[in-house]
């Protein structure tokens, strides 16, 4: 009875799908994910990622990022071990399969705050998340939620804008996410997502209350 039990609970805890959340600066993200994980605060996880950048002070390795060098990274790209990178600003940024499954293994639901190109790559990979955009009522609702944070240059404004513009073309080619969730209220922005993956986090609940 013990091992089909266990056999259960980690067949569902293999098959939980992570999260790729995706959307332009400004359109919520941040706000909704930080409702969920307050709610849900031991259903999701984020994972750890990679970069080849030096820390900065107070970040600790494993904890903000795996701080490795450009080619221990480039060699695990290469191999097939990551399932998005990119490179910003002269360093290497980047997930790996690996990150993702040591959250499964805490029976969590792994979380991607992923971008646009970090979208594509993914795609190509046999992940299998659900894939969820956050997106702002209108381009002219984002500008102005980028303005009155007055933490933007005009021309760092203008490109955040150009960037989202792109995203939200992208977002509607078919077969790109399977919800798209508009932040105009955000209440009712929240509702839409914890409905998307309401699925996965009862999962993590029969995982949690059969062990």
């Amino acid at each position: 009875m013990f091992v089909r039990c266990f056999s259960r609970v980690r067949s569902a805890m293999e098959n939980l799908r992570p999260v790729v959340l995706s959307g332009p600066s400004g359109a919520g993200k941040s706000t909704l994910l930080k409702k969920l994980m307050g709610e849900y605060d031991n259903v999701f996880g984020f994972s750890v990622s990679h970069t080849t950048r030096s820390p900065r002070a107070g970040e600790v390795n494993g904890k903000h990022y795996h701080f490795v060098t450009r080619d221990e990274m480039q060699s695990s790209i290469d191999g097939g071990d990551f399932i998005e990178s990119a490179e910003y600003s002269g360093n290497l940024y980047g997930t790996s399969k690996a990150a993702v499954h040591a959250v499964q293994k805490n029976n969590l639901i792994c979380i991607l705050d992923i971008d646009m190109q970090g979208v594509k790559s993914i795609k190509k990979t046999d992940l299998n998340p659900i894939y969820i955009s956050i997106q702002p009522p209108t381009l002219q609702t984002l500008e102005k939620r980028l303005r009155d944070r007055k933490t933007e240059t005009e021309e760092s404004l203008q490109k955040r804008l150009k960037a989202a513009e792109e995203e939200i073309a992208f977002s509607k080619q078919p077969d790109v996410f399977d919800h798209i969730v508009i932040n105009d209220k955000l209440d009712e922005a929240y509702e839409q997502l914890k409905q998307a993956l309401m699925e996965e986090i009862n999962k993590v609940k029969n995982i949690n209350s059969s062990s």
